[in-house]
């Protein structure tokens, strides 16, 4: 997955925004508001920050040592940081499947999603 294709995908969602609160380098994509997703698109390796839940983060860490690592500077509980499978140029360089990947930032903004307030839920489910 290249930085262009996580950033498409994370804003693929119902009500996604990219925000950039911390620095212009640092993607912060939100739901109404909340965090679901942070990155640096130009990082080498790219990684990005996902919300988890906290047994499937631990579960994940110890499938995927190198790849799937407490959520640096962030809730080191409830974040992981996922090493993308790409590289350089889009060239794959040994990180998760794009398939993983897109499962883990589903879950991540479905999690954030469960958390929003029952009104904010509904408003995102109509058309």
């Amino acid at each position: 997955m290249t930085p262009g294709e996580l950033r498409d995908f994370c804003l693929s969602f119902n009500a996604a925004v990219e925000d950039f609160p911390f620095s212009p380098e640092i993607s912060v994509f939100k739901v109404l508001g909340k965090m679901f997703a942070l990155t640096s698109l130009d990082g080498r390796p790219l990684t990005v920050n996902l919300k988890c839940d906290p047994d499937d983060a631990i579960r994940l860490r110890r499938e995927h040592p190198e790849l799937i690592v407490p959520g640096w500077h962030m809730n080191k509980r409830h974040w992981n940081t996922v090493t993308v499978g790409a590289g350089p140029g889009g060239r794959p360089d040994g990180g998760l499947p794009d398939r993983v990947v897109r499962e883990l930032v589903e879950d991540s903004y479905d999690l954030v999603v469960a958390g929003l307030p029952r009104a904010e839920r509904l408003r995102l489910d109509r058309p």
